[in-house]
């Protein structure tokens, strides 16, 4: 007993470690970028570096949890180790940005597997009544390595080289891999299904589609140029073809749709997808508020989001343990006032608001975000059953990576138009959506009146910036509502009720 509960103990680990590496990436990159930026040049390359990531880890995500329900758990969270490795090592020997973004790509098809894989493991390994806390204890991971993220960002960027934000990730990745290797003992019997391969290529299309007419959107074309509309065209088509190849043609899809028949999957599914936009778009916009309009540095920039990332690990934390006494829908309700307090903070901000203030709404935003990873993870698997907990699983990380890479394009576009409305036409081409700004070289030929300008302008399009996200907390308040009083407490009720005859035959979904 006690030998089976080490190997759970090590497993667990392994399984940390591989969501703190995922998890440190995308917050240690985000404050490198202005750096990045200076030296390998390509500003307006920039959001690829992240979109990239997501959009490989998006299309991914789904088919990793399925083959996760096909061919067993460890194999493919290792080969996710051994994939974002490889992809970490490259993007610390890139030249140019065009390479930075590819090997980001090769990067985002690792954590693609690793996410969804390391919560569905936890869910196969401890009974329901610790299955809360335990998905509470890998929020709080991501959480944390959210926290060191932008200071080792800062601090490696500032006084060591921006290759190491990738290189960081190796001694932590042959850890993970090895411990999960030598005590991880999965079930040798899987589900025998196929892989939905056009499904997977409709999904792909249509992600790349939508993505491609976002970025270049009122940048490289007009917004009702042939080029967009045809981008925005064959999203559509793809998507309406990808639903059609799920519900209709293949045997075993991708994402199974009935899955959506459950009220409480769905609206855990929506929220993911909102929460994913807010988390992105205040790791993106703080960082270019800090070190653009206040002239910061990224250490800076990464002091100032460390206390929202602590935000986040106590609400994740605490989150993770109030799933035993509320439901679902309570905790989330509760989530959703928060952050929408967080954002309209954000929204109120100037030019001449202290870094002090602008930590503290970043720990309110934090405190309100935390809450929903071990909640989201856990009302989207209520219920389901065994064969689909994979795929179901992958598709809370799918909706909340996809929420990101959207959220990133959408506001970005929002915050380009607006910064490219206050300023001359002259500087549009050197400034770009302002990381330009950053640049010593254009600082220098810029008198500085002007300059005081253009950063003020910066300033006033970030704030637009977070008073259109408010949106998004409103909106997921009333998701939130919809929920159903589902909990864990229900979940452990059910299993004990499967003894009584009376109770042999519930429904594979329940909105209680």
């Amino acid at each position: 007993m006690n030998q089976q509960k080490s190997k759970t103990s090590w497993t667990l680990l392994a399984l940390l470690l591989g969501i703190f590496m995922t998890a440190l990436d995308q917050t240690i990159v985000s404050t490198a970028m202005p750096t990045i930026v200076k030296e390998l040049g390509g500003l307006d390359k920039f959001v690829w570096v992240f979109s990239a990531y997501m959009i490989a880890s998006v299309v991914f995500t789904p088919i990793f949890g399925k083959l996760s329900d096909m061919y067993g758990r460890k194999l493919f969270f290792v080969f996710g180790l051994i994939l974002f490795m490889i992809g970490s090592a490259l993007c610390a020997t890139a030249d140019n940005m065009t390479q930075l973004i590819v090997f980001r790509a090769m990067q985002g098809i690792g954590g693609g597997a690793l996410m969804p894989i390391a919560f569905t493991i936890i869910f196969d390994i401890f009974q329901p009544e610790k299955r809360g806390k335990m998905n509470g204890l890998l929020g709080a991971v991501f959480g944390l390595s959210s926290v060191f993220g932008p200071s080792i960002g800062g601090y490696f960027t500032d006084y060591l080289n921006w290759k190491w934000i990738f290189l960081i990730n190796l001694p932590i990745g042959i850890i993970a891999t090895v411990v999960l290797l030598v005590f991880y003992h999965e079930s040798k019997k899987h589900n025998k299904q196929k892989i939905d391969y056009i499904g997977a290529v409709t999904l792909m299309v249509s992600v790349l589609s939508l993505m491609f007419a976002l970025e270049l959107g009122g940048k490289n074309y007009a917004w009702g140029s042939w080029q967009i509309v045809s981008l925005f065209v064959v999203s559509a088509v793809f998507v309406a073809l990808f639903l059609f190849v799920e519900a209709k043609v293949a045997s075993d899809p991708i994402v199974k749709l009935s899955l959506f028949q459950s009220k409480l999957f769905t609206t855990s599914q929506i929220l993911s997808f909102i929460y994913g936009a807010v988390m992105m778009v205040g790791a993106s916009y703080i960082p270019l508020f800090i070190q653009g309009v206040k002239s910061g540095s990224a250490s800076t920039a990464g002091t100032i989001m460390t206390p929202m990332m602590l935000g986040v690990v106590f609400s994740s934390v605490f989150g993770g343990r109030f799933l035993s006494r509320f439901s679902y829908r309570t905790l989330m309700i509760i989530s959703t006032l928060v952050v929408l307090i967080g954002v309209s903070l954000l929204s109120t901000m100037s030019a001449d608001t202290s870094n002090l203030m602008i930590t503290t709404y970043m720990v309110v935003i934090g405190l309100g975000i935390g809450v929903n990873y071990p909640v989201l993870n856990m009302s989207a698997l209520h219920d389901i059953q065994p064969q689909y907990k994979g795929a179901a699983t992958s598709l809370v990380i799918f909706f909340r990576t996809i929420g990101s890479a959207l959220g990133v394009t959408v506001f970005g576009v929002i915050q380009s138009n607006s910064l490219h409305s206050r300023i001359p036409a002259p500087f549009v081409e050197h400034i770009g959506d302002g990381r330009g700004l950053l640049q010593p070289e254009f600082q220098e030929q810029i008198p500085a009146p002007a300059l005081k300008q253009l950063l003020a302008a910066l300033a006033d399009s970030i704030i637009v910036v977070f008073q259109w996200e408010i949106l998004l907390p409103i909106a997921a308040f009333f998701i939130a509502i919809m929920m159903t009083k589902a909990g864990i407490h229900q979940t452990r009720q059910g299993k004990q009720s499967a003894t009584n005859p009376a109770h042999s035959e519930r429904p594979s979904f329940q909105s209680r």
